[in-house]
């Protein structure tokens, strides 16, 4: 839908709510999937938000809840009749429902337990206890099984009877009466196959899995790395707990690079809302929280430059020259070092290299410095050059010899950048942090400190040194 279309049918239903004609309404409705009817409703105020929604089916109702904000659905939660609303939640994903109901407070959740039927109540209890970030804590309950020992005729019947989502049953897995996962069948080999065959001889038994407890970043990239559907998740004993979905899987992904995204521009989440949340929903004092404390703490970093700056400032005046290229110094610096970081922080997260491959990745990453420094400085050398030829130039020194001082620090600021930018985020990774962290912000301002070091360095012992 484009967002001419959007508004149009938001204008009709708005029409239709204020001409109160919830027939035409829900024939309208009826016409649209779930998630562009949720972003109709996301724009409707909350007491016409709570007419529109007793409209739907219950099944439609869960999927419609299932998409909503978590402020819409907590409202449709206080405004609905607790009965009402246990059919609506019964009808939910397994993993939408723990999600939900992981939000309410206990008397809540007290309140709710007694209208849901047996299952619901202990599967929503036993999901809800699994770490949010774990395999456990992105699991849904809602997928098709077998026992070893039926036909492709009985499998068919119980999947038929269990009903489970139609999301769910690209896969069929086959267990054995202690519920141990023995392998799985394709629909499309249940579908091809005779009635008579028995579902051991059709099943595969070579399968990809994960445990429980696990972290919910790695069960998704192993899920990306296989190209499966869904992945089946285990305990200790390997008895089937609940699967994880690829769509939940691209959301884990989407929500670790945004973290991570952040952490390397040096913001911080203020809440586990956040992840949620999207720009325009945050206010303007929790972006200002987000961001604030990795500023200041890199503000404070900065002050080295500033000390750096007053002991060399009569180098600076005695050679003003030096002042015209300090910025091109600190920006190539700190462009090579968030360079490495950043490709050094993916192949980590991708698991393409491990801490134990720090001699490699440096020596790689030493490599590639050498030659950017090699073509990065003849170009400054250029610069300085064509830029500076009418410059006067204290004592002797000549132009040419200036620019090549001046190229080699930042021949050796790139080099240092790199390394500084390559082997930070493999210390913090080592030492059990995120890498992200360092990244960006923390990496510019310490190549910024290291930059200015090598170039006033430079310049006191081979420029003011020879008017000396």
């Amino acid at each position: 839908m484009t967002v001419t279309n959007l508004e149009q049918r938001y204008e009709i239903v708005r029409g239709l709510i204020d001409n109160e004609n919830w027939n035409a309404l829900e024939e309208v409705l009826s016409k649209l999937p779930p998630v562009e009817i949720v972003e109709i409703l996301e724009k409707l105020e909350e007491k016409d938000l709570l007419v529109i929604f007793t409209l739907f089916p219950n099944k439609e109702k869960a999927q419609i809840f299932g998409e909503l904000s978590r402020d819409l659905q907590y409202y449709l939660f206080k405004s609905l009749e607790r009965r009402s609303f246990s059919k609506v939640f019964e009808a939910m994903r397994s993993d939408e429902r723990a999600d939900f109901y992981q939000e309410l407070t206990v008397d809540e959740q007290s309140a709710l337990l007694p209208y849901l039927n047996k299952q619901v109540r202990s599967n929503v209890v036993e999901l809800s206890g699994y770490d949010a970030d774990s395999a456990g804590g992105i699991m849904t309950t809602d997928f098709a099984t077998a026992r070893n020992w039926m036909t492709v005729r009985e499998t068919v019947d119980k999947v038929k009877k269990d009903s489970p989502s139609k999301k769910m049953i690209y896969y069929v897995y086959v267990v054995d009466d202690e519920k141990v996962l023995l392998g799985f069948v394709t629909l499309k080999d249940l579908i091809l196959a005779e009635l008579d065959d028995k579902i051991e001889d059709l099943m595969i038994v070579d399968f990809v899995a994960a445990k429980v407890d696990e972290d919910r970043e790695a069960v998704a990239r192993r899920i990306e790395k296989y190209n499966l559907v869904a992945l089946p998740i285990l305990n200790e004993e390997r008895k089937l707990m609940g699967i994880v979905r690829h769509d939940d899987a691209i959301e884990v992904i989407v929500a670790e690079q945004t973290e991570d995204m952040e952490k390397m521009m040096g913001i911080t989440s203020s809440s586990d809302e956040d992840d949620d949340e999207g720009y325009m929903d945050i206010s303007v004092f929790r972006h200002f929280k987000k961001r604030i404390l990795w500023l200041i703490s890199l503000a404070m970093i900065g002050i080295v430059s500033g000390l750096i700056l007053h002991h060399f400032e009569d180098a600076l005046d005695q050679m003003v020259i030096l002042a015209m290229y300090m910025p091109m110094l600190a920006d190539t610096g700190g462009n090579a070092g968030s360079q490495a970081s950043t490709v050094v922080i993916r192949a980590l997260s991708l698991g393409e290299v491990t801490t134990n491959d720090w001699w490699k990745i440096t020596f790689k990453e030493m490599r590639i410095a050498l030659l950017l420094s090699i073509c990065l400085s003849s170009i400054a050398f250029l610069k300085v050059t064509l830029l500076s030829f009418d410059s006067s130039l204290p004592g002797e020194l000549t132009l040419s010899y200036v620019a090549f001082i001046i190229s080699l620090a930042l021949a050796l600021q790139v080099v240092t950048s790199t390394m500084i930018g390559a082997g930070l985020p493999l210390i913090v990774k080592k030492l059990k942090g995120d890498p992200a962290v360092v990244a960006s912000p923390a990496i510019t301002t310490i190549v910024d400190v290291t930059g200015l070091l090598i170039y006033f360095g430079l310049a006191t012992a081979f420029l003011l040194n020879a008017i000396a």
